[in-house]
């Protein structure tokens, strides 16, 4: 683990559905962000006895960049009774639409967060692109209507799940799960609003802290 500035920490662990033969890295990156009102964890996995135990003594949140990035939610909700603020997961109609499967393939909609949404074991509060936050966070579109790109003013900090990503190459927009007829370009829009807000970190779930330099050419139009 690691302290960018004041009140924020990045670290990495072993994703646990990791393979092979995916273009990420096995291990993935969370953050913590502390803006002296709560404690705030993006999509945590393998959180550190040090920001656990910060969490067990503060008002604390967990934020999911994408319902899919939950990783270590459950286990943090359920020892430590915080909320979840997350992008709704697909619904079937979603699911169909994006992988030409059938409804009887595409049943309830993705299993994302069920236990958070559908069975209800733990405090929800969904969000979706163009929100604000109430910690001071702009939601941006991502690759996908639930994959989010953020905006958290008190750190001057980007933070992002699957939409800018490293897989190897420096920062780049994720090209590989683009949906059906959506362009790298039509992505590069939405978020190039970014780049007049006053950004110093950007921080990739699939990769890891980098800079406002890397963000200007990841959202180029080259």
């Amino acid at each position: 683990m690691r302290e960018l500035r004041p009140g924020l920490w990045h670290w990495q662990a072993s994703h646990p559905d990791w393979r092979p033969s995916e273009p990420w890295d096995q291990n993935v990156s969370s953050y913590a962000i502390d803006d002296d009102e709560r404690l705030l964890l993006f999509d945590p996995l393998g959180v550190p006895s040090e920001i656990e135990a910060l969490a067990a003594e503060r008002e604390t949140a967990i934020v999911l960049t994408a319902p899919w990035h939950e990783r270590d939610a459950q286990r943090l909700v359920e020892r430590l009774g915080v909320p979840v603020f997350t992008p709704l997961p697909d619904t079937a109609q979603d699911l169909m639409d994006t992988y030409g499967i059938t409804a009887e393939q595409a049943g309830d909609g993705s299993p994302d967060v069920v236990w958070l949404l559908r069975e209800k074991r733990g405090e929800a509060r969904p969000y979706s692109s163009g929100d604000r936050l109430p910690f001071g966070a702009d939601v941006f579109p991502g690759h996908k209507a639930n994959d989010t790109v953020l905006w958290v003013e008190s750190q001057r900090a980007v933070i992002s799940g699957d939409t800018l990503v490293d897989f190897g190459r420096g920062l780049e927009i994720n090209e590989r799960w683009l949906r059906p007829g959506v362009t790298r370009e039509e992505i590069a829009e939405g978020l190039r609003p970014l780049l007049a807000r006053p950004v110093e970190h950007v921080l990739a779930t699939h990769g890891g802290p980098t800079d406002r330099a890397a963000l200007e050419r990841a959202l180029s139009s080259s």
